[in-house]
């Protein structure tokens, strides 16, 4: 063990002086700096430390069709394509329906326009997923959406008990369907989310 003190000899008498380290340790300390934020991953900016609500890998293991337990329902809301929800849906963790898609659907705009709340639920199960718009106008949904080329939602309009983000940002329901991304921007978490995802009935 090596010792804190210096000892000096002055004629008989010893005086035991602290070493340069232990005067000085303090002064010149390297500080602890906590390490910087986690980057590279879409969720690892947002401002909000609530949310989003995490879930584990395991929500996405494989199922009785692909990752959901079954095909998405026949008869979707707003006459999106059954063929391309199933795969987005349940075979699928990276890819998406093509930008502004949603925009295309002419009931769903339509539905837009009577500038009310729009419950959005689970192609597969029907279970609510987003309620939107929530703490701002249709217009500023609207306009964000079409901004970022699909239903983009923020942390108020999520149904929590249903939806969960992976580490990496993936946006999924808690039954293993796949939704779109968690991509912040300067005002928080934002989740672009397919329509062909949320168009069930309850």
């Amino acid at each position: 063990m090596t010792s804190e003190t210096n000892t000096k000899k002055s004629g008989s008498t010893v005086f035991n002086l602290p070493s340069v380290t232990s005067i000085f340790g303090g002064l010149f300390a390297k500080k602890s700096t906590p390490p910087p934020p986690t980057t590279g991953t879409p969720s690892s900016n947002a401002k909000s430390t609530k949310y989003p609500l995490r879930c584990d890998e395991h929500v996405m293991s494989p199922k009785a069709h692909g990752t959901c337990p079954a095909p998405v329902q026949k008869d979707l809301r707003w006459g999106c394509d059954w063929d391309t929800a199933d795969r987005i849906c349940c075979f699928n963790r990276h890819y998406a329906e093509h930008s502004g898609y949603w925009t295309g659907i002419g009931a769903f705009s339509a539905e837009m326009e009577k500038g009310e709340e729009i419950t959005f639920y689970d192609s597969v199960t029907g279970k609510p997923l987003f309620i939107a718009p929530k703490g701002r106008t249709m217009e500023e949904f609207k306009k964000e959406s079409q901004s970022h080329g699909w239903p983009s939602f923020r942390d108020a309009e999520v149904v929590w008990d249903n939806v969960g983000c992976l580490a990496n940002g993936e946006t999924v329901s808690l039954d293993g369907t796949h939704l779109g991304h968690n991509l912040p921007d300067r005002k928080g978490n934002r989740y672009c989310i397919n329509l062909v995802s949320v168009a069930g009935k309850p």
